[in-house]
């Protein structure tokens, strides 16, 4: 049996076709420098992002235009002359993407599955940072363990990690979820380890079993460094059919009427209030939140993010 029947394609990831998201990495930036007004990362993210960060370079003369908060007092009050401090761009702004491989994510009613969308986000990203000049490292986290590529201004990096989303997005046929919460305390842990300040973190998944003690470490990460959040859903998490069916999570069945008008309703009212509880309290602290689906164009989606109001 070929590859491509054991994992059929939009199911499962392939190597090849994460490898084609390096193409299709353009029309978008993470650096705050380069969004723009529209992007969902304009405005008030666009402030929270700190691009690369500054490095001091020296003393002038105060010259028109410059920044008043550049002004150097104690260098003033000794010469008697306006005299601005000069700060220049950091060459680098480290990236590490940390993707879900988890057994929530192997789920998809017409297109692709969320743990594929997840994948090219996470190809996508990786692709772009590098083509900024920056190093960038991943962590791939599943009910079973973890992957950690440290962050390193190499191509042949991120074949590593792509190859360790692929793993893990293949070993979603036969595992099961069995220790997704160390995982994820493990998981949380390397990040720490790895992220000292003025990192960007982007992290992909669908946020279904976050802890509120996960929240706290998402927000607290994100005073020293840059937190994007991509939120992965299928559209019937969020719209039931109108039949019954079974559904099936963590070994359990459920039997739904999707006939019932209310059942519908309901469905539909608690996934959009957890999803809105959600970004609000990330908002709080300036955390952009993406919305991606499984039906579209993952980066036709990613693109359109960064340009809409």
């Amino acid at each position: 049996m070929s590859d491509s029947d054991k994992y059929p394609k939009k199911i499962f990831i392939s190597l090849n076709e994460l490898l084609k998201m390096e193409h299709l990495s353009r029309g978008f930036s993470f650096l705050a420098s380069k969004q723009k007004v529209r992007s969902i990362l304009g405005g008030k993210h666009a402030s929270k992002l700190r691009g690369r960060g500054l490095d001091f370079e020296e003393v002038r003369n105060y010259v028109p235009g410059d920044d008043i908060r550049n002004i150097d007092w104690k260098v003033t009050a000794r010469t008697q002359k306006t005299h601005s401090r000069v700060f220049s761009e950091e060459k680098e702004k480290p990236a590490l993407i940390v993707v879900d491989q988890s057994k929530s994510m192997f789920f998809g009613s017409k297109n692709k599955t969320k743990s594929v969308v997840a994948a090219e986000l996470a190809a996508l990203a990786a692709f772009k940072v590098l083509k900024e000049g920056d190093r960038v490292g991943g962590i791939v986290f599943a009910d079973n363990g973890i992957d950690i590529i440290y962050p390193k201004r190499d191509r042949k990096n991120i074949l590593r990690f792509l190859e360790k989303i692929v793993t893990r997005n293949r070993e979603l046929k036969e595992s099961t979820p069995v220790e997704f919460e160390s995982a994820l305390s493990e998981t949380l842990n390397k990040i720490k380890n790895i992220v000292t300040h003025d990192f960007l973190i982007v992290l992909i998944s669908d946020f279904h079993r976050y802890r509120p003690e996960v929240v706290k470490f998402i927000t607290r990460i994100s005073q020293h460094n840059d937190v994007i959040l991509a939120k992965v859903f299928d559209p019937m998490e969020q719209n039931i059919p109108d039949k019954k069916f079974i559904a099936g999570a963590q070994g359990k069945q459920l039997s739904i009427d999707g006939h019932d008008q209310k059942i519908r309703q309901d469905f539909k009212t608690e996934f959009d209030d957890q999803f809105e509880k959600f970004k609000e309290e990330m908002k709080k602290h300036g955390i952009p939140v993406l919305s991606v689906d499984t039906i579209n164009e993952t980066d036709v989606q990613l693109k359109q993010l960064f340009k809409r109001v």
